[in-house]
């Protein structure tokens, strides 16, 4: 299935995608009704496994559905494993120096080379064998590069860290950021906010896509659409369940007073 994803973010179109946490077969096909362009699979804070992720990447994959996976740390090798599984792009958390930018795009745009030789071709690219170039560029072609930004010092070394070559995306983390500034879920603050609109504004500079994840109303994706955001990870299926069924559950509670308020619904309990 040929990947698609960076192609769309290349040409400046807005792409839309959820977070996925369960293993359920039955989620591709809701997302493909949903019209999505990538899922996100979240193993930072998602107890989903090797074997897992490699099985919901192959089924998105197949559907033409985009699979993203965050890992759990800025750990080049897991980068690997995650491509290797079926990943059409990684999102390394929690990233603060461009050495670990750069680590992340030697695993996406060079794979398979590790080691020394990795290093060098990281420092002087134009230095590498035009024929070896080739087959990176061939065997990583499609493959997205994403930095996740949610800190003060990410904010504090961004324009240095958005140059590397071989990034080709920003995901806010809005909680962590939040955290960062001392603003806890804060997200409305306005020092909040211009943090943000710092991070879209770098990433325009440079050429790069850029998201934010939020699990409440459309109105906060539609919010910073408004601002320059073109990735779009609204909430998870886990969030909307939750919210739904929440929701639900209380409109039902508001009405048993008037339903059984004549019967004793003790005995109905087995």
């Amino acid at each position: 299935m040929e990947k698609t994803l960076l192609k769309k973010i290349k040409a400046g179109k807005i792409v839309y995608g959820t977070c996925i946490t369960s293993t359920s077969p039955t989620w591709p096909a809701i997302a493909l009704r949903s019209r999505l362009d990538f899922v996100f699979l979240d193993t930072e804070h998602i107890p989903l496994e090797r074997m897992e992720i490699a099985r919901m990447c192959q089924t998105f994959r197949a559907m033409g559905i985009a699979p993203v996976v965050r890992i759990p740390s800025p750990d080049p090798y897991r980068a690997c494993q995650m491509m290797d599984a079926g990943a059409e792009g990684i999102v390394a958390p929690y990233l603060e120096s461009v050495d670990q930018i750069k680590a992340l795009v030697g695993a996406l745009k060079y794979r398979p080379l590790k080691g020394e030789l990795l290093e060098r071709a990281l420092d002087s690219p134009e230095e590498m064998d035009d024929k070896l170039k080739q087959y990176f560029d061939k065997w990583n072609e499609g493959n997205v590069c994403i930095a996740n930004i949610e800190s003060v010092p990410a904010l504090d070394h961004l324009d240095e860290m958005l140059s590397v070559p071989g990034l080709d995306a920003v995901f806010i983390g809005p909680h962590d950021l939040s955290i960062s500034l001392g603003l806890p879920e804060q997200y409305d603050h306005p020092v909040f906010e211009d943090a943000v609109k710092k991070i879209i504004g770098v990433c325009r500079k440079k050429g790069l896509a850029v998201g934010i994840h939020f699990s409440e109303v459309p109105e906060r994706q539609i919010r910073w659409m408004q601002e320059g955001i073109n990735l779009i990870i609204h909430s998870s299926d886990l969030a909307m369940f939750s919210q739904r069924l929440q929701a639900d559950m209380n409109i039902i509670r508001q009405s048993d007073g008037a339903i059984y308020e004549d019967r004793d619904v003790s005995q109905d309990v087995v």
